[in-house]
């Protein structure tokens, strides 16, 4: 097995035993970059000078990502490094500070190898919006890795980095580790910090880890979880190892399969895989049953008023007078701000905020904003109500295998692709995705195992169940 094809967990066995070291890792990692990132295009920016610095410093470091290169989403902050959200209106932009996640993976002794390229501010799934280029999946060129984080799970499963940091505000880890056959993981709202994360919509934005297995998962999930006094909305409670919870048992675990959602026509290779890998489940002990939740196609039409109206008004600050991006067509102030705008965002970013606009303005707040957050408390209730009877519950990830790059033209078609994942962030519950086959065109199928608040352990513990069952994760991209 090749250094790039392993997991942390592998590799940190070879640097405890002295049979590599972290030097050489993050070449090997290098130089897998620079045979197929031109292909794959998973990042927005390298940054070979911050990883060689902190290789010079790994001598102090001792923490558990020591020596492990990894890569951030282009909207996690990194201090005096570009981080652009993929748009032209930050195209210059470096932080002045780190965020929270980025000094918890530096403390940890991570190497940070590159800026993963992403959808612009975070809108979108398929990273086609990304004002750079379009990332590729690496299991077939041709097809989109999904999206916003498309640019981390690429560089994950094509070997590029370790592992990896994205956002999820209404699937933009899981959806594109389905794609890409990885392992991608949505904390609880509140679990990990958002202090440094570029503002899409704060009361769904969530920082995850992407991985190559859960293993990974946990050992990341322990790195960036905790409360931080720099985000109001950080939970301050104790939080376990999530190690702990990585054991192969799921005997009388009770698993709800939503009837609402299976009813969907979707994907029939999507449907019979997740139903085969749940099937596997029940063997194994599990308890599964039918359950009612509030019909996924409600949590997206609420989603698609509530994520508009909050980024309406995040992304109103980008207005060419601080900084960014500012238009040359700036004879007064007035049309300097439309310049701007119109000349910075790219084509569906200024569609959410007119959506966003509109659905917050003087005689349509009531019919379209309050009647969502009415909406999204049904949901959330529903999820509580459940979550009394059961451990989990289960759905595909996505209603498709990935598409192929410019087949979605209608933005309509391409907001269904978030028709299962919408759902949990709303309810700010947690959420995992694992592979669970592949369909007839060699593509990754994913399944997603949501559960309560703070209910990351029950669902490590059936991943990692799942996962050693199916025994498909050790099957690699070969580019």
């Amino acid at each position: 097995m090749e250094i790039y094809e392993m997991t942390i967990h592998q590799i940190r066995k070879l640097i405890e035993k002295g049979d590599i070291t972290a030097q050489e890792v993050t070449e090997a990692y290098y130089n897998r970059i620079d045979n197929v990132e031109s292909d794959v295009k998973s990042f927005i920016s390298l940054t070979r000078e911050k990883a060689e610095a902190q290789l010079d410093n790994l001598s102090d470091k001792k923490g558990i990502l020591a020596g492990m290169p990894v890569g951030l989403k282009d909207n996690i902050s990194t201090e005096g490094i570009l981080t652009t959200c993929g748009s032209k209106m930050l195209e210059d932009y470096c932080p002045p500070y780190n965020a929270t996640v980025t000094n918890k993976l530096q403390d940890a002794g991570a190497i940070f190898l590159g800026k993963t390229n992403m959808d612009e501010f975070a809108m979108g799934s398929s990273t086609e919006n990304s004002f750079f280029h379009n990332t590729h999946n690496p299991w077939d060129l041709d097809y989109a890795p999904g999206g916003s984080s498309g640019g981390s799970a690429a560089a994950v499963a094509a070997g590029e980095v370790v592992a990896a940091l994205g956002s999820d505000t209404g699937g933009s880890i899981r959806q594109p580790a389905s794609y890409c056959g990885v392992v991608g993981f949505k904390p609880t709202y509140g679990s990990v910090s958002r202090y440094g994360l570029v503002a899409f919509a704060s009361s769904l934005d969530q920082i995850g880890p992407i991985t190559k297995d859960v293993t990974d998962s946990a050992i990341m999930m322990n790195v960036i979880t905790g409360h931080d006094p720099h985000d109001s909305t950080s939970v301050n409670q104790d939080y376990p190892d999530y190690t702990d919870f990585l054991k192969e048992d799921v005997k009388g675990m009770k698993i709800g399969l939503p009837a609402e959602y299976f009813d969907i026509d979707f994907d029939n290779e999507v449907k019979e895989s997740v139903l085969a890998a749940v099937k596997k489940l029940e063997d194994a002990g599990a308890e599964v049953e039918e359950v009612h939740l509030t019909g996924a196609e409600y949590a997206l039409a609420a989603y698609y008023v509530i994520a508009p109206a909050e980024a309406s008004s995040n992304l109103a600050r980008y207005d060419g007078v601080r900084y960014g991006y500012r238009s040359e067509k700036d004879d007064d102030i007035k049309n300097m701000f439309t310049h701007t705008r119109h000349e910075g965002f790219g084509p569906e970013v200024k569609r959410r905020i007119m959506l966003g606009t509109y659905a917050l303005s003087s005689g349509y707040y009531d019919a379209f904003y309050l009647k969502a957050q009415k909406v999204r408390t049904i949901i959330k209730e529903d999820f509580d109500n459940l979550f009394k009877d059961y451990d989990l519950i289960i759905s595909p990830t996505a209603p498709t295998t990935a598409f192929k790059l410019g087949e979605k033209k209608d933005p309509l078609e391409m907001y269904h692709a978030d028709i299962f994942t919408v759902p949990v962030n709303i309810a700010g519950v947690p959420a995992i995705s694992i592979p669970a086959g592949f369909d007839s065109k060699g593509l990754p199928i994913g399944l997603q195992m949501i559960g309560p608040h703070f209910g990351e352990g029950k669902i490590l513990q059936a991943a990692y169940t799942l996962e050693k069952i199916l025994d498909i994760n050790k099957k690699r991209v070969k580019l």
